[in-house]
C-alpha cells in the first residue's frame, strides 16, 4: 500500500514538475519583447557607420555592427513636430492636419484634435501591457488632452516600472543635435565641456557641403555640428549600459533614429534627402533574430519612413495595427511587399507659408511647388539668426556663394522638379525638363496627385479656412474632409492650373477652399494678366470669405492695381480674430512694399499687440525692409 502510494506521488510530482517547465517554456516563448528608441534630433546620416568620414561615432558604429542599418528611412516632413506626429500616430501629417509648424491654434483651443478612436501607439502598448515611457520631449503638433504614456519627464525610465516583469516601450529623446546647439556656442561649449579632444572634429579637415560658402565660419559651425554628434554618441553609450547593468539586452530591440535632417539650411525645413534622409539602426537580440532574415552589420535599402515605426513596433510585439494607421510594418511577421514610394510633406514652416510634396523612389525624386513664385530661401527668423545663412547671404551678395549655393538664392522656384538620387544624390541637377525623363516625371506626378486624393491632403485647404471649419462642423478636421462634400478634386484642379480664365472661374465656386486655391494659383502666375480679366478679379475681392479677398488683394497688387479696397482687405485681415487670417495678410503685406507703406501704422500695431509670435515675427521683418532697421524679435 505504501509502494502504491510513492508511485502516485512519484508520478504526480512528474506531471506537477513537466507542467511547470511547460508554463515557464511558454511564457518565455510568448513573452512580449522590450522596446527601446533613442530619438535625436537634427541629424542626418551623420554617422561613421554610414560613411561619414567627419563623424566619431564609436558606440553607434558598434550598434550598427552587430545590427542592421537602413540606407533609405526618411522623414515624412523635414521639421521635428510634424515629423513626430507622423510616429506617434502613424499617420501622415498632411492627412490629419498636423503638417504646419506648431500646427494647432494657440487662441481656438479644441483644435487640433484627431478623432478620440484613434490611439496614439503608446496607448495601444499600455493597453497590451506595457510600461511606456518618454523622456521627455513630445512635440506631437497635435491637440492632446488625454495621459498617453505612463511616464513623460525628465525622471521616466524604464526601471521605474513597478513590476520588474512587465515588457517595456522606452523613448530617450536627445537634444544636443538640435539646431540651436550648433548656432549658440555657449549652449554648444556647455553641453561638450566633457567631450574628449580625440572624438572632437578638426574643423580644417572638415568636408563642407558644396553649396555652403567654405570659410572658417561656417567651417567653425560644421565642426561644432559634429562634435555635438560625438557628445550624443557618448550619451547613446550610457543608456545602452543601463540595459546591460539590468541584464536586459538579450529581451531588447533597439531603434535609434533621428528626426529630420541636419539643423543647418537646405537641410533641415527642405524636401532634398539632406532634410528628409535620416539614420535608423535596428538591433534584434539573437532571440529575436528570426523578426529578419539578415546577417548582423547588414545594410537595407528597403524603403521606409516614419508612418511605418507605430505598425512596425506593434507588429514585432505581435500586436494588432489599427486600421487607421498608414504605414506598414517593416519587420516581424507578415510583413507586405516593401513600399515602392516614400510620400513627403512641407508646410508652413513657422512663420512662413511654401506648400511642397514629394515622391521618393529608390532611384529618383519628385517635388511639386505649390506656389513657385516664392524663393527658395524665404526670411525666416530662426535659420536666419544662424550664421551658416548669415554668411549664405553674404557670399550671395559679394559673387561669392558657390554655383549651388546660387541655385537656391533665385527669386522664384520651378513648377516642378525631378532628381536622379543615384547619379546626383544632392540633387543639383533638376532633369524636370529633360525630355529623356518625361515618362518617370508624368509617372511620379500622377503617383503624387493620386496620393493626395487617397489620403485627403488638408494642405489644400487653407490653414485659417480649416481651423473655422473645426468651429462650423464642431467636429475633427480628419472626419469633417472625409463626411462632407469639399470638392476635393476641384481643389487639385485649382491649386495646379496656370490658366487665367480657369481659375477665374474657379473664383465663383461655392467652396471657399477651392476660391482660396483659385486667387492663391492666379496670384502665382509671372505672366501679366490682361485688363479685361484684371478688372473680373478686381470685382471678386469682396467675397464673403476674407481669406479669399487677402488672396485676391495679393493677385491685384502683383498685377500692379493700387486700389484703396485692396490695402483695406489687408488692415481688416490684419485685425481678424482667427491668427491664421492674421498670419496671411502679414505676409501678403510683407511681399509688396507698397503694402507696407500704406498700412505701416497698422503693422507697428501688430507688432506691439498680436499674440501669434509668427504674425510679430513677419510684420517685424515688414518694418525692417521698410525702414533699413534690424530689429529682432523672439
Amino acid at each position: 500500500m505504501i509502494g502504491l502510494m510513492k508511485q502516485k506521488l512519484i508520478k504526480i510530482n512528474k506531471i506537477f514538475i513537466f507542467s511547470l517547465i511547460f508554463f515557464s517554456l511558454t511564457s518565455c516563448e510568448n513573452k512580449k519583447p522590450n522596446i527601446l528608441w533613442i530619438t535625436v534630433e537634427d541629424i542626418s546620416p551623420d554617422l561613421g557607420c554610414y560613411g561619414d568620414e567627419n563623424a566619431n561615432t564609436p558606440v553607434l558604429d558598434k550598434l550598427a555592427s552587430e545590427g542592421f542599418i537602413y540606407t533609405n528611412a526618411f522623414a515624412n516632413a523635414p521639421v521635428c513636430a510634424p515629423a513626430r506626429s507622423a510616429i506617434i500616430t502613424g499617420m501622415y501629417p498632411s492627412s490629419i492636419g498636423s503638417l504646419h509648424m506648431r500646427s494647432y491654434a494657440q487662441n481656438i483651443s479644441e483644435s487640433g484634435k484627431l478623432p478620440e478612436e484613434f490611439l496614439f501607439f503608446p496607448e495601444i502598448f499600455r493597453n497590451n501591457g506595457y510600461y511606456c515611457t518618454n523622456n521627455e520631449k513630445e512635440d506631437y503638433n497635435l491637440n492632446i488632452k488625454r495621459k498617453i504614456w505612463d511616464d513623460s519627464s525628465l525622471k521616466a525610465h524604464w526601471r521605474n516600472r513597478k513590476n520588474k516583469n512587465n515588457p517595456f516601450f522606452s523613448v530617450f529623446n536627445l537634444k544636443m543635435t538640435h539646431e540651436s546647439c550648433i548656432n549658440d556656442k555657449e549652449k554648444h561649449e556647455q553641453l561638450t565641456k566633457s567631450l574628449p579632444s580625440e572624438l572632437r572634429i578638426n574643423k580644417d579637415q572638415i568636408n563642407i557641403p558644396s553649396y555652403f560658402p567654405d570659410n572658417q565660419i561656417v567651417r567653425t559651425l560644421m565642426a561644432r555640428h559634429y562634435d555635438n554628434i560625438s557628445q550624443m554618441d557618448i550619451r547613446v553609450g550610457e543608456i545602452l549600459n543601463d540595459l546591460k547593468e539590468d541584464g536586459l539586452e538579450e529581451n531588447t530591440i533597439i531603434f535609434f533614429y533621428s528626426d529630420h535632417g541636419t539643423g543647418v539650411p537646405r537641410h533641415k525645413r527642405w524636401l532634398f534627402d539632406s532634410g528628409i534622409k535620416v539614420p535608423l539602426i535596428v538591433y534584434l537580440p539573437k532571440k529575436y533574430r528570426d523578426l529578419y532574415n539578415k546577417k548582423p552589420g547588414s545594410s537595407i535599402d528597403r524603403l521606409v519612413s516614419f508612418v511605418d515605426l507605430a505598425p512596425t513596433a506593434l507588429n514585432i510585439s505581435n500586436i494588432d495595427i489599427p486600421e487607421n494607421m498608414q504605414g506598414k510594418p517593416f519587420l516581424g511577421d507578415n510583413i507586405e511587399n516593401e513600399n515602392k514610394y516614400v510620400f513627403i510633406s512641407r508646410g508652413r514652416m513657422d512663420e512662413r507659408y511654401d506648400m511642397q510634396r514629394g515622391v521618393r523612389t529608390k532611384e529618383f525624386k519628385y517635388i511639386r511647388y505649390y506656389e513657385p513664385t516664392k524663393p527658395y530661401y524665404q526670411y525666416m527668423n530662426t535659420p536666419e539668426k544662424g550664421e551658416i545663412m548669415k554668411e549664405i547671404r553674404k557670399a550671395h551678395k559679394n559673387g561669392t556663394l558657390p554655383k549651388f549655393g546660387e541655385l537656391l538664392m533665385t527669386k522664384n522656384k520651378p513648377y516642378e522638379s525631378l532628381y536622379n538620387i543615384i547619379d546626383d544624390p544632392i540633387e543639383t541637377k533638376d532633369l524636370a525638363n529633360d525630355p529623356i525623363y518625361i515618362d518617370i516625371l508624368e509617372n511620379l506626378r500622377l503617383e503624387h496627385e493620386k496620393f493626395m486624393k487617397d489620403i485627403f491632403d488638408i494642405g489644400l485647404i487653407p490653414e485659417p479656412i480649416l481651423r473655422s471649419w473645426e468651429e462650423k462642423y464642431d467636429d475633427e478636421i480628419y472626419s469633417i474632409v472625409r463626411n462632407h462634400d469639399i470638392f476635393y478634386e476641384d481643389l487639385q484642379i485649382m491649386s495646379s492650373s496656370k490658366d487665367p480664365r480657369v481659375l477665374i472661374s474657379g473664383l465663383d465656386h461655392q467652396s471657399e477652399a477651392v476660391r482660396f486655391w483659385a486667387a492663391q494659383s492666379l496670384g502665382n502666375i509671372k505672366e501679366k494678366i490682361s485688363k479685361n480679366l484684371l478688372s473680373k478679379i478686381l470685382f471678386k475681392i469682396n467675397d464673403e470669405n476674407l481669406n479669399v479677398s487677402i488672396s485676391i488683394s495679393r493677385i491685384l497688387i502683383r498685377q500692379n492695381l493700387n486700389d484703396e479696397i485692396i490695402f483695406k482687405t489687408l488692415k481688416t485681415g490684419l485685425i481678424d480674430n482667427n491668427e491664421w487670417t492674421r498670419l496671411q495678410s502679414a505676409l501678403v503685406i510683407d511681399e509688396f512694399k507698397i503694402a507696407a507703406k500704406k498700412l505701416e501704422n497698422y503693422i507697428k500695431k501688430s507688432k506691439a499687440n498680436d499674440k501669434n509670435k509668427y504674425v510679430v515675427r513677419v510684420v517685424n521683418r515688414s518694418l525692417n525692409k521698410l525702414n533699413n532697421t534690424n530689429f529682432i524679435v523672439k
